[in-house]
């Protein structure tokens, strides 16, 4: 493991994988890698506290951002004494109205009649749908989030970034806006800048869309 990404979602964090990946530092885990094999599986053993090896999790990955990693930021950090961590943040408040017009969204909509059918046929029928909301409900740090007012939304994002700046030494952290583009990152990693655009991606119309094309894929899949 190379880079740490130590930042919530929605904070540019599919625009930072993407920016890692095309930096050399790929490739990057994300929430989206739960589609792939074994991924949700073990991710839902972790956050169950069962004691599944960061080799695990993270075969085949030489960075991760975006939660369920960025939840273990603590851990992951000592695990891999050698990687530098990026923590990506943004106005605190945009923060707050994105989360509330994505995955906040999404979570309310848990009790309506038509998800709570769509997780009991997942469940029976052992389907991703069940195992991923069972993963993302007990990710340490965040399970909390739905219940807080925008106030203490605001706090806890602002909490992280004390805490993260406070646990990890200056010169192994980068405080980062994905609007800074690619000069603060690839002088933090050493690496060249491209001779390209910094990757924008992800923002609330698309999310919504990944999300609904994940959740269909999900639904299939064992």
């Amino acid at each position: 493991m190379d880079v740490i990404g130590a930042g919530y979602g929605r904070t540019g964090t599919l625009s930072l994988k993407a920016a890692l990946e095309r930096l050399g530092f790929g490739p990057c885990h994300h929430m989206s890698e739960m589609l792939r094999p074994g991924q949700l599986d073990a991710w839902r053993a972790k956050t169950r506290g069962e004691p599944v090896a960061w080799e695990t999790l993270f075969s085949g990955y030489r960075s991760c951002v975006d939660w369920p990693s960025a939840a273990y930021w603590r851990e992951t950090a000592e695990h891999y004494p050698d990687a530098k961590v990026v923590l990506s943040v943004r106005d605190p408040k945009g923060w707050v109205a994105s989360m509330r017009a994505t995955i906040l969204d999404r979570h309310s909509r848990q009790d309506s009649a038509p998800v709570r059918l769509m997780l009991g046929a997942s469940r029976t029928l052992g389907t991703g749908v069940a195992k991923f909301v069972e993963m993302t409900s007990r990710m340490p740090e965040i399970r909390d989030f739905p219940g807080l007012s925008d106030e203490e939304l605001v706090a806890a994002f602002e909490r992280h970034t004390r805490e993260v700046v406070a646990a990890i030494p200056p010169e192994r952290l980068l405080v980062f806006e994905v609007r800074q583009g690619w000069e603060p990152l690839c002088a933090f990693l050493g690496v060249p800048v491209p001779d390209e655009p910094f990757p924008r991606v992800n923002d609330t119309a698309a999310f919504n869309a990944n999300a609904r094309r994940m959740m269909l894929r999900l639904m299939v899949q064992r």
